[in-house]
């Protein structure tokens, strides 16, 4: 029996926003590289998120640790992009003027 030795491509998709997801999962790749950078094991990523596959984690580390600087720019624009969406709802949805409306509720409400 002959072993050949094929490549693979990482088990990386990106879906309609652009988030790239590992394997047939919705777990992202942020996911998986920051659980990765706290110490936790490619056995522990598979048991805290049991839709992945061993496999497609190790491939994911692999892929992380060999493209870390782009890798690290896409999760930091994620970042970024993270805090533009948060400051937003946070205009479009302020939560003291939630809290005011509620309380107001409620005092109309003790009131009858």
């Amino acid at each position: 029996m002959t072993l050949t030795i094929v490549p693979e491509s990482a088990p990386l998709q990106a879906n309609e926003d652009g988030v790239f997801l590992v394997g047939k999962t919705r777990v992202t790749l942020d996911t998986v590289v920051a659980v990765f950078n706290q110490g936790t094991t490619a056995e522990e990523i598979v048991y805290r998120y049991p839709s992945l596959n061993l496999a497609d984690v190790y491939a994911t580390i692999a892929f992380y640790l060999k493209h870390q600087s782009e890798v690290e720019a896409y999760l930091q624009q994620r970042r970024q992009q993270s805090q533009e969406i948060r400051a937003m709802n946070q205009t479009k949805f302020n939560p003291q003027d939630l809290h005011n409306r509620l309380l107001a509720r409620k005092s109309e409400q003790e009131a009858c």
